[in-house]
């Protein structure tokens, strides 16, 4: 019915590589918060290396699985096939987010496609791996990639994107910080301290 692995084969990279969704739950520690489970399209996903992948994260209106990773670093990764043998696998891992302007960042992100509206990446290493049978998920077709967050993301440009990020991703649903938070309120201080700096002296 299922397998664990220690790492990501040659064979479960193929099954990775060949489908277009994938989900990514995580969850706070505290029993009462609330347990995130996205889905991720789009050409964002790397495996780089048996045991480490890495997803380019595009803006969205929460903030959870980075907010989550911050305070725990839990995360799991969910693959179904809707077509061909029936299969799903499963990544259980430590996870961070990447934040532009970062060594990281700068290392990752020639990875991924050009996408508007990226504004960070999640990066896991993977300590254990798992197949399950599948055998209850429904066989699907695959239309294509939907570009709605693309052209949100155009008519928005910069600046819209990042008051957006200031407006609904500074925080998880249960009050906790995101590192894009920190980020933001990090270059807020540097330039009210450099306008001091600035400012003639009485």
């Amino acid at each position: 019915m299922g397998n664990p692995y220690d790492h990501i084969t040659d064979d479960l990279a193929e099954f990775i590589q060949a489908h277009p969704l994938f989900f990514v739950a995580t969850a706070p520690l505290a029993a009462e918060g609330h347990v995130n489970l996205s889905p991720k399209g789009l050409d964002c996903l790397r495996i780089l290396s048996p045991q480490r992948v890495a997803y380019l994260d595009m803006t969205g209106s929460g903030n959870e699985t980075s907010a989550h990773l911050h305070e725990n670093r839990r995360i799991t990764f969910m693959f179904c096939a809707f077509g061909g043998p029936p299969n799903i696998l499963r990544l259980y891992g430590q996870g961070h987010t990447i934040l532009p302007g970062t060594d990281e960042w700068s290392e990752l992100r020639p990875l991924f496609p050009e996408y508007l509206g990226a504004r960070q990446i999640i990066a896991a290493d993977i300590s254990r791996v798992q197949t399950s049978c599948g055998y209850a998920v429904p066989r699907m077709d695959y239309l294509g990639q939907r570009d709605t967050l693309i052209r949100w993301a155009m008519a928005k440009g910069d600046q819209g994107l990042k008051d957006y990020h200031c407006e609904k991703n500074m925080q998880s649903i249960d009050g906790l910080r995101t590192p894009l938070a920190e980020q933001v309120e990090q270059a807020l201080h540097e330039a009210v301290s450099l306008q001091d700096t600035q400012m003639p002296r009485q």
